[in-house]
């Protein structure tokens, strides 16, 4: 017994930053942007926080779902941005949805959905839950350096959700860890001590942009392989990947190495919303599906990589 996936939903902020608007805040342009990561928009927090975006895309995945908020066991959020260290959000989006069930956050940086969904698994295959929700959100906009173009072009905020029920759609999973900050780190203000005695960095995104590629096109290239061996699925079955959209040039280079899987059936929503971190993946499943892509029996792959650094695969049959 893994579990199926019930419904689905995701939330965005109203307000949309333009590349042609950051030229005016960094030395950057749209042709820039475009051509090194592949975003023309992204959405950012104004007066949401990070739970408003949780609850919101929770709520639209319960009502996809047709499951009430009371019918819950448990709560998985994945999050590096929640509003507060606790509660965390998806004792938040508890709250916020009147449900009663136990509630807990992950934070794996970008897989996080993806090693969320894994956790949820163990749950069914004891037996202990029959609904479970998964929510990742994320208000990325609150931890860039917005004069530094190497990172402030390339996020954007919002939430993804999904609501899984018994079954044995989730048919195989990859996970990794290569534990270190050198290549991409938060620092986190722990600054109340009187006795601490090293300088703190400054609470924003730092990442190195060749080491990220490099660790991102073969992270996501060896675990997606991986999950179809061991469904024994071949690529040609594959009806869409949803990868994480952190670079255009990522995924590109990903699907030109899986020749085996037609690089149409990559999706991307990158240019509208930017990386979402976590949320990324929900984001663009919820899409898809409410766009009608995935009939039942489709072989749906997703895929993911970020700090930590994390990377993570998994294969899901689609039964709505």
């Amino acid at each position: 017994m893994s579990f199926q996936i019930l419904g689905t939903g995701s939330f965005l902020p109203e307000r949309v930053v333009t590349n042609e608007e950051l030229e005016r805040m960094v030395e950057t342009s749209d042709e820039w942007i475009m051509k090194r990561i592949g975003v023309k928009r992204r959405h950012v927090c104004t007066t949401e926080t990070g739970t408003d975006l949780g609850a919101e895309a929770a709520r639209r995945a319960l009502e996809d779902a047709g499951v009430k908020a009371e019918e819950l066991d448990l709560i998985i959020a994945s999050t590096i941005s929640a509003d507060t260290i606790s509660p965390g959000l998806a004792g938040m989006v508890q709250n916020r949805l009147g449900a009663h069930c136990p509630c807990f956050d992950i934070n794996v940086a970008c897989p996080g959905f993806l090693f969320a969904l894994d956790v949820a698994a163990g749950f069914f295959a004891r037996g202990a839950v029959k609904k479970v929700l998964v929510v990742s959100g994320e208000r990325m906009s609150g931890l860039l350096d917005w004069g530094d173009r190497a990172t402030c072009c390339i996020f954007g905020d919002g939430a993804g959700a999904a609501v899984l029920g018994e079954g044995d759609a989730y048919l195989s999973s990859e996970l990794h860890t290569q534990g270190g900050d050198d290549i991409i780190s938060i620092p986190t203000w722990w600054n109340n001590s009187p006795f601490y005695e090293h300088e703190l960095p400054k609470n924003k995104v730092n990442m190195e942009g060749q080491a990220t590629y490099k660790f991102a096109v073969t992270a996501m290239v060896s675990g997606i392989r991986s999950v179809l061996e061991k469904a024994g699925v071949k690529g040609e079955q594959v009806k869409a990947v949803i990868p994480h959209q952190a670079n255009y040039r990522i995924i590109n280079e990903a699907r030109r190495r899986l020749p085996e899987i037609a690089p149409e059936r990559f999706l991307m929503n990158i240019q509208e919303v930017g990386n979402t971190s976590s949320a990324s993946e929900p984001i663009l499943l919820d899409e898809a599906a409410r766009g009608g892509m995935f009939e039942a029996g489709d072989y749906i792959l997703l895929s993911a990589f970020g700090g930590g650094l994390s990377s993570a695969a998994c294969l899901i049959k689609w039964t709505k």
